[in-house]
């Protein structure tokens, strides 16, 4: 009979931790208004524009480092040569 109890209130812990927290809102506008589908799509090209000018950003970033690391290595190439001969 205990062990019963014991089940039940383990089985039930789990579900009453989801009850507890509210649940996220998506699509909100920060004020608990839930936007309507045209401030979602609106949203979402923000969103994706947003996210190509971030990956723009990083790609020419990484651009820039590898030209430099190249043309340090290219350096120091001639400067090698010089010390060996």
């Amino acid at each position: 009979m205990a062990l019963r109890s014991l089940l039940r209130r383990m089985s039930l812990k789990p579900a009453m931790d989801r009850i507890s927290r509210p649940a996220p809102r998506y699509f909100s506008d920060g004020k608990g208004r839930v936007l309507s589908e045209e401030e979602r799509a609106a949203e979402n090209v923000y969103i994706q524009k947003m996210e190509r000018e971030r990956m723009e950003k990083l790609r020419l970033k990484a651009e820039k480092e590898r030209a430099a690391a190249e043309k340090v290595k290219s350096e120091k190439k001639p400067e090698e040569a010089s010390h060996q001969g």
